[in-house]
């Protein structure tokens, strides 16, 4: 009997006071849980800030939502990617320097190398904006805007030839008019007249060939149009059935009434 009575309030106890006083390590990953995704929220309305700012040029807004998130994070290399570029916008480069070294330390990618050249490329450190490319370029090859970027630094230290290969990697890649002309650029300073011939009947051909795909391609989509216009649908509607003339029911005939 007493062992009956002591089952009977432990099943009190398990239905009635159980779940409301729930173990510790139950209450640690809720709150943790709670305390995650207040934080994902309050990052992401940062970033949402930042970007609005940086997008309606309140560069003073966006520096101090980066900021706070670096205060949370920070090793966050995108946020020390986006507060270089605000810097770079503000002509800040010592700072915007500093902040790419950083995203670069602590994500390599190829961006923060590139960002880091351009900046490099703008305050006349030629030598180490090439080098820097060419760090982007081991990590990113397939990217034309990084090969056109070495050729400016290049070109920048006189050394023509480089610079020249490096569009022409640029051109197998992007296979662009405006390559072939920043090469015969190149040539027209060098006064290299027999290139500057060549590089000119490069970029004729390149137009024409251009055009001819583009009229290709425009008469393929008006042939296509026509095909659309022409091709018909034929509806076919069921036949209509031949009603039989119903059948003329007829009246029997008054009985007649019987004369008693």
């Amino acid at each position: 009997m007493l062992g009956i009575i002591v089952i009977l309030i432990l099943a009190f106890y398990i239905i009635f006071f159980y779940p409301i006083r729930k173990p510790a390590e139950v209450k640690e990953a809720e709150e943790k849980e709670g305390r995650s995704e207040k934080y994902n929220n309050q990052m992401k309305k940062l970033w949402d800030v930042a970007q609005v700012s940086m997008k309606n040029r309140k560069p003073l807004r966006a520096e101090k939502a980066l900021l706070t998130i670096l205060k949370f994070d920070e090793k966050n290399a995108a946020a020390y990617n986006r507060l270089g570029i605000l810097y770079a916008k503000e002509q800040n480069y010592d700072e915007a320097i500093e902040c790419f070294e950083i995203a670069q330390s602590l994500d390599n990618n190829a961006s923060s190398l590139h960002n880091v050249g351009l900046i490099y490329l703008e305050t006349g450190a030629y030598e180490k904006a090439a080098m820097a490319f060419e760090q982007a370029l081991e990590l990113e090859e397939a990217v034309p805007a990084r090969h056109i970027a070495l050729s400016k630094a290049y070109e920048k230290m006189g050394q023509r030839k480089k610079a020249i290969e490096s569009l022409e990697n640029a051109y197998k890649l992007d296979h662009s008019t405006s390559t072939l002309r920043l090469i015969l650029t190149i040539y027209e300073e060098a006064e290299d007249l027999e290139m500057i011939a060549e590089t000119t009947a490069r970029i004729e051909k390149k137009i024409a060939d251009d055009n001819t795909r583009r009229e290709a391609e425009a008469l393929a989509k008006k042939n296509r149009s026509r095909r659309i216009v022409r091709k018909t649908t034929k509806i076919i509607y069921p036949k209509k059935r031949e009603e039989k003339p119903k059948a003329i029911k007829k009246k029997p005939a008054p009985r007649r009434k019987l004369i008693q």
